[in-house]
């Protein structure tokens, strides 16, 4: 049976296709290996699914050391895929859009097993050293090519893929980057989905351990008195129109927490708050001490408010609680305000226990206000590409992902970096670090508020230049 479809390319021009000093070779259609849908029913979205609907697709990227140069990747990277695809298979859906009578769209997901798009590149002159040790020390420019889905929006589903791999075969490493349709899956389904592709490419397609791997479990799980399909105006479903961006410039940058670095900022937050218990996590402790001194290098009035806010996991927070591993989009924002001078005038303990208050806020209770009223008056954010709050602090992602874990057979990732997509002044990207215990943060700020940083004597004191 054949699973992979390949695009034509251009009678009117060669198949190959030059960016700077990337080449793709060919871009095509992975399917599900057994494509019956016979069970598969559509999948409503909640309110949180579609408040990332004008969202761009989250873009993360895991650089390998080179393969064997007689290895062929691409084929078993593609076989895998296929089979993954056939346990997650709402990433191989589409989107399905329906216009309904009273001026309204509504969306759900059809598990049509229409395929992920696949893209395969060759970067010849592009180094390990190039991405990871630039002569700026910032993410460099040129890593935005090894992204298959750059610019593409949560709402193009209908027609574009939910899940889209390039492979990037460099000089002397390999780039697997990848996006995905957040409507479809946050961070925790999707790193699970990449982690059951890498062991089934590392183990094989007739493996006994392959047979062993669980079903997908979904969330099956909508709010009582809010009845899907959701109605969302017209005017709302697709982003404003743009002028020229005045906003600055934007450059990004890695940082490293290494084990020592938390211990210190978590026992100095937790020892200031004058309690036996612990209450502030290592995350909270990092968040706090980057807010502060983002802040006190951005130049804002006293009187401004300024948020920190991060993406909280609500599968154990609803009542009854998920399963942590059912697959979707199961996380929302949440959200601390303060004014400058207020966050200047108290120390880190004082901002750290202010997002703890604000993760600990996050209840059952709170999560079903939020959908009734959003579902009474829908409102899409605009901020970052769309659908993600203000800066000038965000947080996502987690240092619980297995990033490091995932192994196709010729071994571990070197590092890990997050593309274009979603990108704002004041996001910050965490991943677990390759250390022991450490935490990266891909941090992204205006080019003035990142230079007086990294000159920042108390900032530097608890965090390394990756």
């Amino acid at each position: 049976m054949e699973i992979f479809i390949f695009l034509p390319a251009s009678p009117h021009r060669p198949r190959a296709k030059r960016m700077d000093d990337l080449t793709v070779i060919s871009t095509s259609i992975v399917r599900p290996e057994n494509n019956d849908r016979s069970g598969r029913v559509k999948i409503h979205l909640t309110p949180w699914d579609l408040f990332f609907l004008r969202a761009e697709y989250p873009q993360r990227g895991l650089l390998f050391p080179k393969p064997d140069p007689e290895t062929d990747i691409i084929s078993p990277l593609k076989a895998s895929l296929s089979a993954a695809l056939e346990i997650f298979y709402p990433l191989a859906g589409r989107l399905v859009k329906v216009e309904n009578e009273d001026n309204t769209e509504s969306f759900y997901i059809d598990c049509d097993g229409s395929g992920a798009k696949f893209v395969h590149a060759v970067a010849k002159t592009v180094s390990v050293g190039d991405v990871l040790e630039p002569a700026d020390g910032l993410v460099p420019d040129l890593i935005r090519h090894f992204f298959p889905a750059n610019g593409t929006r949560s709402y193009e589903g209908v027609s574009e893929s939910l899940l889209a791999v390039q492979v990037t075969e460099m000089e002397d490493g390999v780039f697997i980057g990848f996006g995905y349709n957040h409507m479809v899956a946050d961070g925790s389904s999707f790193w699970k989905f990449f982690n059951t592709w890498s062991e089934i490419c590392l183990k094989g397609l007739h493996s006994d351990h392959r047979k062993s791997l669980p079903p997908i479990l979904l969330k099956g799980w909508f709010l009582d008195g809010i009845d899907p399909p959701i109605h969302i105006p017209i005017s709302e479903t697709k982003p404003p129109t743009r002028g020229i961006s005045s906003s600055p410039t934007l450059q990004e940058k890695v940082f490293r927490f290494t084990k020592e670095n938390i211990s210190q900022l978590k026992a100095k937050a937790n020892n200031e708050i004058g309690s036996n218990a612990e209450k502030i996590s290592s995350l909270q402790a990092i968040s706090g001490h980057m807010w502060r001194s983002i802040i006190r290098n951005s130049g804002l009035n006293r009187d401004q408010e300024v948020q920190c806010n991060l993406l909280a996991n609500m599968r154990q927070r609803l009542n009854p609680p998920l399963e942590t591993e059912c697959f979707g989009n199961v996380v929302c924002f949440g959200t601390t305000r303060t004014t400058v001078g207020e966050l200047m005038d108290h120390d880190l303990c004082w901002a750290a226990l202010q997002i703890n208050k604000m993760v600990g806020s996050i209840t059952n209770e709170n999560l079903r206000n939020f959908a009734e009223k959003w579902v009474k008056n829908v409102e899409f954010p605009n901020i970052g590409g769309g659908g993600i709050p203000s800066n000038p602090l965000l947080v996502a992602s987690s240092p619980r992902f297995n990033v490091y874990g995932n192994d196709f057979g010729w071994g571990k990732p070197i590092s890990v970096r997050a593309g274009p997509g979603n990108t704002s002044d004041g996001k910050a990207i965490v991943y677990p670090g390759t250390q022991e215990a450490s935490i990266d943060i891909q941090l992204c700020l205006s080019s003035n508020v990142l230079a007086k940083l990294l000159t920042d004597a108390e900032f530097l004191e608890s965090v390394t230049v990756a």
